[in-house]
């Protein structure tokens, strides 16, 4: 049986350790992974995380459209690895990193020493230079995000149930979703199933028709990570939802009441980013070659050049197989970890790592009800199929028995009710002047009902 530390002293000198320790940052899918991968290892595993739960990323726009409720796609980590003997898990945030001295520096000024390290802390929302934006367009990144998200959504309708005049109406219900990749495709078209098919029926001012939602994105097609033969059924069910899809168009302003796409001004009190993507600022403390965005570029085996104790892996990982990056998605972050883990292990028993190999399960992304994309192999399938082929992998990656019960019962009473159950946001707010954040719906002026 694996001993189970009783204590654990985070900077103890090496020669004083009785066995190797592995530091893994980041409880995503590639550092969950990894560190589950080490449970029979001959090594003692730290998982640090800034947030207390492994979240399945590719469901948290149902967060933010009010189909899941959080905790439904979020799982503590402590959970995950309670059963995992030789592993301990730490609420931090790393700060950086000193690989000439193998320390991690924490934002709350402890350290912890590493014999080897995996860097899984994944990508944060990029506004590509304009980060005044950030109050004024949330992205979809973390539980919080997504609650902010769900609340703006909720309280703009309110607000237009609340405005007698159309004109002044109309804002709130124009929403504008920046980036047609998986994310905004996604959060577009359950913006207009919720307008048409889950609240028409409980609000008695709006007309739901009414409700528009621009997908704007600079690139020439939707999904444009996608393969080609896609992009065109995507955008298909997207207009036929009723949004109006803006390619080759990019945001160049924003002030909360209006957002203009180049010269052309839309008002609107709704902007959703979902447009890009960059590197946490911990890469930086590596000192080694990074992409454009960040991302850390990695050896084929998946280690830093220079430090071979060091394994960046998920998104932050850049590395490029037959002439292409390799995506970042789910099934490549998992494969990322769970080959990390495996060369952890040779290093024990005194192996030479082994090059990584991405093995492209296909990718997928749903549009609406019943809607959806996919390439699986050699094949690409779209419409129902789809759906069902994605509802059915999303379900069985989830981690949990109990949530995969929650949502499939979840998605089986909204397909049958066109219901959200979770459409529950916080109380309205009023910012004073001068704040940051969108703005809120006003008062309802005193009027007298015709």
């Amino acid at each position: 049986m694996e001993r189970r530390p009783a204590h654990v002293d985070l900077l103890d000198d090496t020669h004083t350790r009785a066995r190797p320790r592995v530091v893994v940052v980041g409880g995503g899918f590639a550092g969950l992974r990894a560190a589950r991968e080490l449970r029979r290892a001959p090594v003692d595993v730290v998982v640090l995380d800034r947030r207390n739960h492994h979240l399945f990323q590719p469901l948290l726009y149902q967060v933010a459209t009010a189909g899941l409720s959080a905790p439904d796609i979020a799982r503590p980590i402590r959970t995950v690895l309670r059963r995992q003997r030789n592993a301990i898990v730490l609420l931090a945030e790393v700060e950086a990193v000193r690989p000439a001295e193998r320390i991690l520096q924490l934002r709350d000024g402890e350290r912890v020493a590493y014999d080897h390290l995996i860097l899984a802390t994944g990508l944060r929302t990029s506004y590509f230079g304009n980060d005044s934006w950030r109050s004024l367009a949330p992205g979809l990144k973390s539980v919080a995000d997504a609650l902010e998200i769900r609340r703006r959504v909720l309280l703009a309708f309110e607000a237009a149930e609340r405005e007698p005049d159309p004109e002044r109406r109309r804002p709130w219900q124009t929403f504008v979703v920046v980036g047609a990749g998986p994310t905004g495709v996604e959060l577009a078209g359950a913006l207009r199933e919720i307008a048409t098919r889950t609240l028409a029926r409980d609000f008695r001012r709006i007309d739901a028709a009414a409700t528009r939602v621009l997908l704007v994105d600079g690139a020439s097609r939707v999904l444009p990570g996608f393969p080609e033969p896609l992009s065109d059924p995507a955008r298909r069910m997207l207009e036929g939802l009723g949004v109006e899809v803006r390619l080759g168009a990019r945001i160049t302003r924003l002030d909360g009441t209006a957002a203009w796409l180049g010269e052309e001004r839309v008002e609107t009190r709704t902007v959703l980013w979902a447009a890009g993507v960059e590197a946490e600022p911990l890469a930086r403390t590596l000192g080694v070659e990074r992409t454009s965005d960040g991302r850390v570029k990695v050896g084929p085996d998946l280690r830093v050049p220079g430090h071979p104790e060091i394994q960046v892996v998920g998104d932050l990982a850049a590395l490029r197989q037959d002439g292409e990056w390799v995506p970042g998605l789910a099934p490549a972050a998992i494969q990322m970890g769970r080959h990390a883990a495996r060369n952890v292990r040779r290093a024990v028993r005194g192996q030479p790592p082994e090059p990584f190999r991405y093995r492209d399960r296909g990718m997928m992304a749903t549009v609406g009800r019943a809607a959806a994309v996919a390439r699986v192999g050699p094949f690409d399938v779209a419409g129902l199929g789809a759906w069902l082929l994605w509802l059915g992998v999303h379900i069985v990656t989830l981690i949990g028995f109990r949530n995969r019960l929650v949502v499939l019962i979840d998605w089986a009473w909204a397909y049958v009710t066109f219901q959200r159950s979770a459409r529950v946001a916080e109380e309205l707010r009023h910012p004073r002047p001068g704040e940051d954040g969108a703005p809120e719906a006003p008062p309802a002026e005193p009027r007298a009902d015709p």
